[in-house]
């Protein structure tokens, strides 16, 4: 199926406005009758080829699609991940912003549109062009901040990702994740920004940048579907909420799913982007992306959630030059 999906798309290089040329692929809608241009933005350390079936699937359905590898991940990897300096707010502010530029001008006149999974979903608000987007939809879309993550699996994420994954990255040069069994490798700056990312997102960002930070993210008026599952330990309604919050000038929906209402035992944080999901939650998502209805009318969130300030602790002196 994988091998299928991939057969039917153009693979496309898009170069970065500071010269790093990105790799990915292109799905043309079948039949030549074009609804819309999606653009799939892939998780943290999941490669673009996971995504393949759904773009498959979004093409045949009247949908030109792309699908890419940041920098640092996959077909756009770089020859030596030590010392490449890439981090999470260049996927956003080149990687997406460049793939952006390609994908409207291509579109010419459709409606452009973006399904983001993960930090995929918080990525758009970091690009100068996200007011061109018309709609998206985002998918267990969060920012790794920790005390968001299920509160029975806590302490496990957060000695795996927030203790083991910066000694690692420090020892390597480079988050070594495949040899872990972790999803993919990742540069350092992206591993760190994981490991120490803060209650706001933009503390990542230097002081005098983040105005520009949040300008940015309110500039974005596309409207939002926010989806997660119940069992996804990463993206929990309250990890949700604190990053769709950055899009204040965006209308904005939510949808709480359980794995009972998808006809399934268990998703979890990437389970939706299977296909066995083709016929349920993936057909669903065509209502939004083609008119804008949200499927899922009454599966909010549910009350406002606290989102209090808590600040991480303080960093390791071998991780502040990342800050």
């Amino acid at each position: 199926m994988l091998h299928q999906a991939l057969s039917a798309a153009e693979p496309v290089t898009i170069p970065c406005a500071d010269g790093v040329v990105l790799h990915g692929h292109f799905w043309k809608a079948a039949h030549g009758q074009c609804t819309g241009t999606v653009i799939v933005n892939a998780a943290t350390g999941v490669i673009a080829r996971y995504y393949a079936r759904y773009a498959a699937f979004l093409a045949a359905h009247g949908f030109d699609v792309w699908t890419y590898d940041y920098r640092g991940i996959g077909e756009s990897r770089p020859a030596n991940l030590r010392g490449c300096g890439y981090r999470w707010r260049d996927w956003g502010e080149k990687d997406f912003e460049a793939v952006l530029k390609v994908a409207r001008a291509r579109a010419g006149k459709a409606p452009l549109l973006v399904v983001g999974h993960s930090i995929g979903g918080v990525l758009p608000g970091l690009a100068e062009s996200a007011p061109a987007i018309d709609r998206m939809l985002t998918v267990g879309a969060q920012y790794a901040y920790w005390p968001d993550y299920a509160p029975n699996r806590g302490a496990r994420l957060f000695l795996k990702w927030h203790v083991v994954m910066p000694l690692v990255t420090a020892a390597f040069g480079y988050f070594p994740g495949k040899r872990l069994g972790w999803l993919e490798d990742l540069p350092a700056g992206v591993a760190n920004e994981w490991s120490f990312r803060g209650a706001k997102m933009e503390r990542s960002h230097p002081r005098a940048e983040r105005p520009e930070v949040l300008r940015r993210f309110a500039a974005v008026k596309a409207p939002i579907l926010a989806v997660t599952v119940s069992d996804d330990e990463f993206a929990t309604p309250r990890a949700v909420r604190r990053a769709l919050g950055y899009y204040s000038g965006a209308a904005r929906q939510e949808a709480l799913l359980s794995p009972s209402n998808l006809g399934m035992n268990a998703v979890g944080h990437f389970g939706l982007f299977h296909d066995r999901h083709a016929s349920g939650f993936w057909l669903d998502t065509l209502m939004w992306l083609r008119d804008g209805t949200n499927p899922w009318p009454g599966k909010g969130f549910g009350p406002s959630l606290d989102t209090a300030d808590w600040d991480m602790p303080p960093l390791p002196p071998y991780i502040r030059r990342y800050y």
